[in-house]
């Protein structure tokens, strides 16, 4: 796999993150991991390499060792990184939480957004500690619905009632996410005018 196999945001981006998962026989939930990963980046830190990487093998399961012989694994965490954050910092606010698609029942796909929360909250309170009881009110209330999203365990069979609210849910984090990433990290600086 190269790094051109990855989709940033596209429809195939919980299936090759499962792959990869399936490939290494990592325990946990693709998207419990993305949302750890976006948690730290969201609250203003900046892993180098070999921290991003510690990250992924502790969530995956996996010794640091392994990681360092798998040259795709590398490839395609990095390339995440970069993905994420670019993203995150995107001014149209294309951002996306990983998540499977509409060919998972309407459970799988709630337990994976309960997953994706967790992650993200966890990735939070790793890197920001005592910023986050210093947030903003509205910042605050954001991360105690997210726990309240993340605390959900199961929805009933398949139904239009439900699709709209997991939508509604989804969105509502993906934007929760978004507010968060705003509220921690500095606006990129614009590109300076440069004569020729």
């Amino acid at each position: 796999m190269s790094q051109s196999d990855f989709a940033d945001a596209g429809p195939d981006a919980f299936e090759q993150w499962a792959n990869v998962y399936a490939a290494h026989k990592a325990f946990s939930h693709p998207s419990e991991l993305h949302g750890s990963l976006c948690g730290r980046l969201a609250a203003g830190r900046r892993p180098d390499r070999q921290a991003w990487l510690t990250t992924v093998c502790e969530h995956m399961g996996l010794p640091l060792t392994e990681v360092e012989e798998s040259p795709d694994l590398i490839s395609f965490m990095t390339h995440a990184r970069d993905a994420m954050l670019t993203e995150l910092s995107a001014a149209d606010m294309s951002f996306q939480i990983l998540l499977p698609d509409d060919d998972y029942s309407l459970d799988q796909r709630l337990q994976a957004l309960s997953a994706w929360v967790r992650g993200f909250l966890e990735g939070l309170a790793m890197v920001g500690g005592e910023s986050l009881g210093q947030a903003p009110e509205e910042i605050r209330e954001l991360i105690e619905d997210l726990v309240a999203v993340s605390q959900v365990a199961e929805t009933e069979e398949d139904s239009d009632e439900g699709e709209y609210e997991l939508t509604e849910i989804a969105e509502y984090v993906r934007l929760g996410a978004l507010a968060v990433f705003t509220e921690f990290n500095a606006p990129a600086a614009p590109p300076a005018n440069t004569l020729h």
